[in-house]
């Protein structure tokens, strides 16, 4: 378990009035990864670049799995806890309490992102999940999400986070009042020119109400 304080991770302020976009990268990433993302989707903004906090074969995560596509659920729970603990944490730490936050995870940073939306929508409420799925088999989602807003930005082709997952994600976060928009592509695993540009014009419209 990662202490709150001594979790190692990037900040910027940014420019007053701006989001701050919560950073979170794929599976073998570092808290640098998602950093030349950030002036494109938020110009001027602040980030909280957090690194995973767990080992697989020398690779960082987010969470621990059993094989590809095969999440260990008890830890998406606590991770998911973990990273919530630690944005409020920061939230504080740099002052930044009052500015709307955004998380922008890729692939197992997705993922994270979606379980903290599901589990923790108090502290993460509004989410860019590119190329992310459902990561809480098994579990019901009782939250009350209806203060949420999530972008989903998937490939039709990607095996590593396939279609009906995504599908799934996304109704059960409706379902429980979130707000959800998709966005879905040709090809597979990444994150596509276009997508940047779509999750830029998401972030600016989900903010702005709240920074003018």
């Amino acid at each position: 378990m990662t202490t709150t304080h001594e979790w190692p991770h990037l900040f910027s302020a940014g420019a007053p009035g701006t989001p701050v976009l919560l950073l979170l990268h794929g599976t073998g990433g570092t808290e640098q990864d998602l950093l030349p993302l950030a002036e494109r989707l938020a110009p001027g903004a602040g980030y909280l670049a957090p690194r995973g906090p767990v080992q697989e074969h020398g690779m960082n995560r987010w969470f621990r799995r059993f094989g590809e596509g095969l999440f260990d659920v008890d830890d998406v729970v606590l991770r998911a806890g973990e990273l919530a603990g630690f944005v409020e944490w920061a939230r504080t730490h740099y002052g930044i309490a009052d500015r709307p936050l955004v998380a922008v995870g890729f692939s197992n940073g997705a993922n994270i992102a979606l379980g903290a939306v599901l589990l923790h929508p108090d502290t993460v409420p509004t989410a860019v999940a590119f190329s992310g799925m459902y990561p809480l088999d098994g579990r019901s989602i009782e939250a009350d999400l209806s203060g949420s807003s999530i972008a989903l930005f998937n490939g039709k082709a990607d095996p590593m986070a396939p279609i009906d997952s995504v599908v799934r994600v996304g109704s059960i976060l409706e379902s429980r009042g979130a707000e959800v928009s998709r966005y879905v592509r040709e090809g597979g695993h990444g994150i596509h020119p276009t997508e940047v540009d779509g999750a830029a014009a998401w972030i600016a419209s989900h903010t702005r109400k709240v920074t003018q």
